[in-house]
């Protein structure tokens, strides 16, 4: 299945629904108002599939973050072998994690706000999993059965902010600057493997199979598990590839009017227009 957050009506009207998409169509999964309030239910898979609500094109709908307010998101930093090299790092004995907050978190069509503070933001296409189940020291054997499924997420970083400090948060979580969906797809349609891309106007920045990683979205969710509850419509960003801007010779950043598109096979594409600040 492929499940979506679909925003209805505009300002003070506005509201958003849980959706599935089946070919051009997308159905409202009537009770939710939200993928992340749905995943909050005992028997959402059986919900969704069962919907039969109120229906909309999925052709210029207007989509929300797919998962708008999860209580968690976990980034990981330095998993994908080539991002390593190409930043200078030791391939790493645990993973590095960060995170994120549900502020930062943008449509997957969405524009892309280049903040007024920061003059060097870059790119990092990531697949992200998302938790269908509840757990605390999740086994690596039964991790597969804590995903609810996968999407695509794009952890667009302020990196003049990022390396004030050893520590990377106040570069990774602006406000409106990380794109993610389109849809949630369950795990029965998707593993780890199909090739993620990211490019800028339709040059190609990054190119690598989700599968050439160090930590594999399972062991994620085992070792992040180990330390916190892990709870449904809560998030993993399981780092990006080799490609980022920052990392090029000169380096590049996103300029106004731009625009970036991340995609992942299996996943769908994220399609944000980079704008300045009002």
């Amino acid at each position: 299945m492929k499940l979506l957050t679909l925003r209805l009506g505009s300002g003070d009207n506005s509201v958003t629904k849980a959706v599935r998409l089946d070919g051009g169509t997308l159905t409202e999964i009537d009770g939710f108002a939200d993928v992340g309030e749905l995943l909050r239910a005992a028997d959402w898979e059986t919900t969704a599939k069962a919907a039969n609500g109120a229906t909309h094109a999925f052709d210029g709908a207007d989509l929300a973050a797919v998962v708008p307010s999860p209580g968690k998101i976990i980034c990981v930093g330095h998993n994908y072998r080539n991002h390593i090299e190409e930043m200078g790092r030791e391939f790493p004995e645990h993973p590095t994690l960060f995170a994120k907050y549900a502020e930062s978190l943008i449509g997957p069509n969405d524009d892309l706000t280049l903040p007024q503070e920061s003059h060097k933001v870059d790119w990092e296409a990531e697949l992200a999993v998302v938790i269908g189940r509840k757990g605390r020291r999740i086994s690596e054997a039964d991790a597969s059965d804590h995903i609810a499924g996968y999407a695509v997420l794009n952890d667009v970083s302020m990196r003049d902010y990022q390396f004030r400090t050893l520590q990377w948060l106040q570069g990774k979580t602006w406000e409106n600057s990380t794109p993610f969906g389109p849809a949630l797809v369950t795990k029965d349609e998707f593993s780890a493997g199909p090739l993620m891309t990211s490019e800028i106007d339709g040059e190609i920045q990054q190119q690598t199979p989700t599968g050439d990683v160090v930590f594999t979205p399972e062991f994620l969710v085992s070792y992040i598990s180990t330390i916190i509850t892990l709870n449904p419509g809560d998030v993993i960003a399981t780092g990006t590839p080799g490609g980022v801007g920052h990392a090029q010779e000169p380096k590049r950043y996103l300029q106004e009017g731009e625009l970036l598109v991340t995609s992942i096979e299996g996943l769908g594409q994220l399609k944000n227009r980079v704008v300045k600040e009002a």
